[in-house]
């Protein structure tokens, strides 16, 4: 695959932005794809519950991790 700041890893970062895991699942991360997007989506949903309401926050930053992931991504 291409190098960190490729072309490649920055569709990849610009699909993270709209699904986690989307980018690492184009980059053939299958695994770090579905783990992304589980718990982002899982943390996104508990925060819909007025008692997990904070669990915002712990979803905005894996949804940020993953995006940074796949920017750095190098194999």
């Amino acid at each position: 695959m291409a190098k960190q700041g490729s072309g490649g890893n920055v569709l990849a970062a610009i699909l993270n932005i709209f699904v986690p895991g989307l980018g690492q699942l184009v980059q053939g991360r299958l695994f770090k794809a579905v783990l992304f997007f589980i718990v982002a989506a899982t943390c996104y949903a508990l925060s819909a519950t007025i008692i997990l309401f904070f669990m915002w926050i712990v979803g905005a930053l894996v949804h940020l991790w993953s995006i940074i992931d796949a920017a750095r991504y190098s194999n």
